[in-house]
């Protein structure tokens, strides 16, 4: 039987469902302007991702992997969260979750939002929330790719959430520098920071940093959660991924192994829609809201 795509009977599902959980992936941030990997002028079409996404690659050259990521994390800092964050966010509020989704267990509100996505806008959307709303609705995001916010020191593996620009002076153009152009390692950004005076402290131990960011070769962060989680999903809102990456391609076949439905909104059509029982296709900014009935 092919996917729904009745909006009414989508919303009678989520309204019955007692664990919710949203797996989102590049697309959900297209509208902020955020580039696609795989998609019309992904990333990855025009840049070898082994050269700018390993661990060997950074070992090898940090200077053009900085060099590479700088740039993109500016733009995710300049970039707004668009209409589907919005309503994502808005599912934190009790009172849109006793309209939409009145069934949820207590340990299961708000739904947890699992992101491929490493410009933290799902994070920055909380913000106008309630301060305690706000608080109790970070913890349920999971950005299982990491952030580009968040780097971590690759001698004492302290980690540090930042928004200030840039990390390090050499970076403050990172974008119109020369291909061939090599940043000594001094100059790169290090734990610290640039003002680092040579204190050996953890967190401020002068070491090169790296993008938390899970590069090519590594495991996803918070994969115990996630299974456990998956388990007792009984609905999965896929968002924006074209379910081409493990692990979190098989996320939607494990729900429907456990007698779960998977509801997919995507621009086109995807992979993971074999396993889809409601199908939105569109914009997810303009497909998501309306769906959840959490339209501004």
């Amino acid at each position: 039987m092919p996917p729904s795509s009745d909006i009414e009977t989508f919303q009678k599902s989520l309204a019955s469902s007692t664990k919710v959980i949203i797996l989102a992936g590049a697309g959900l941030s297209a509208a902020s302007g955020i580039a696609t990997y795989r998609g019309e002028g992904g990333l990855w079409l025009t840049n070898n991702p082994l050269e700018l996404s390993t661990p060997e690659a950074f070992e090898k050259d940090p200077s053009r992997v900085w060099r590479f990521y700088h740039p993109r994390r500016d733009r995710c800092l300049q970039a707004e969260p668009n209409a589907a964050h919005h309503a994502i966010a808005a599912l934190a509020l009790p009172t849109t979750l006793a309209r939409v989704a009145p069934s949820l267990k207590p340990d299961s509100a708000p739904p947890l939002l699992i992101t491929q996505n490493f410009d933290s806008l799902s994070l920055r959307a909380l913000e106008a929330l309630p301060p305690d709303v706000r608080e109790a609705a970070a913890e349920r995001v999971l950005e299982m790719h990491g952030s580009a916010f968040v780097t971590r020191c690759t001698s004492c593996q302290a980690t540090r959430r930042s928004y200030e620009t840039p990390l390090s002076p050499a970076l403050a153009d990172a974008a119109a520098l020369e291909d061939d152009c090599v940043i000594p390692v001094s100059e790169l950004p290090r734990c610290g920071g640039p003002q680092w005076a040579g204190s050996n402290r953890y967190g401020r131990c002068g070491g090169l940093l790296r993008p938390d960011v899970v590069w090519f070769g590594e495991i996803p962060k918070h994969m115990g959660e996630i299974a456990r989680q998956l388990n007792w999903c009984d609905l999965l809102i896929v968002v924006g991924t074209s379910s081409l990456v493990q692990p979190a391609a098989g996320f939607a076949k494990t729900v429907k192994t456990r007698g779960g439905k998977v509801a997919v909104f995507n621009l086109g059509r995807s992979s993971g829609d074999e396993d889809a029982d409601f199908l939105f296709l569109g914009p997810c900014e303009e497909t998501l809201p309306r769906a959840l009935g959490i339209e501004s």
